[in-house]
């Protein structure tokens, strides 16, 4: 089992990655309102108000994704359905993906168990 992290900056994509990963298989996932550590910096630290100007066009607020998935295949198609919704992960933009090995998960509707 695999944890799949998708920091995801164009909120707007957000119903149609949702849909996406019913599609493919994903059927649950817990979404997070967050925000980058540049822009707390930036907004919240005066001595590194200046950094602002480096944040160029980052969006201000993101939303973190985590889904529990069984296997890498889903987390391969969930990577390829954000690029195909968000761009290539090598444009700024795109947001941040990785996948975390899971030991232990209690919880979790039959089907992933």
């Amino acid at each position: 089992m695999k944890l799949f992290v998708y920091i995801l900056n164009q909120q707007e994509k957000l119903d149609e990655i949702m849909a996406g990963f019913v599609e493919i298989g994903i059927t649950g996932a817990t979404i997070i309102d967050s925000v980058g550590m540049g822009r707390i910096l930036s907004e919240e630290v005066p001595i590194f108000a200046g950094f602002q100007s480096l944040l160029g066009g980052s969006r201000p607020y993101n939303k973190t994704i985590l889904s529990v998935v069984d296997d890498d295949e889903k987390v391969k198609l969930a990577l390829e359905l954000i690029e195909d919704v968000c761009g290539s992960f090598q444009e700024p933009g795109a947001g941040i993906a990785f996948a975390l090995n899971l030991d232990m998960v209690h919880g979790l509707k039959p089907e992933l168990n």
